[in-house]
């Protein structure tokens, strides 16, 4: 006589026992919006806290290093969100995806958290106007 197998439909709510096992962190990775299981980025530090970052920055004012959030080490990184790495030479704008998180050799800066024109200058964007310093005449 063959064994049967759980009794329900393929889509029934029912958890089975390995549930847990095969799916450890459910909703990793998944955006929720705003009620979404992201810490608040008011937890971050700024670059002005980063030591390491000051000789990297030198064209950057204090003020303006104060205005930089750095995720701290585990912060997972929001899928489809644009963030910079300062911990690498080139600062490349790259799109995260949903298995990204902080690292502890990371300074990620998200684009969302900074000013368009500081962060036009994090990426090497020149033309003045987008730097907010056009002449005014």
């Amino acid at each position: 006589m063959a064994q049967q197998q759980k009794v329900g439909t393929p889509n029934d709510a029912k958890a089975d026992e390995w549930d847990k096992d095969l799916h450890p962190n459910r909703e990793a990775g998944q955006n929720h919006g705003m009620a979404g299981q992201h810490p608040p980025v008011t937890s971050a530090l700024n670059a002005f806290e980063i030591k390491a970052l000051h000789s990297r920055m030198p064209d950057f004012s204090s003020e303006e290093l104060k205005q930089i959030i750095v995720l701290e080490p585990g912060t997972r990184l929001q899928q489809g969100a644009k963030y910079i790495d300062l911990n690498d030479p080139q600062w490349e704008e790259f799109t995260a995806m949903a298995n990204m998180e902080a690292g502890t050799d990371n300074y990620y800066v998200p684009k969302t958290e900074v000013a368009y024109p500081l962060w036009n200058k994090l990426i090497g964007v020149e033309n003045p106007e987008r730097l907010d310093k056009a002449n005014e005449s």
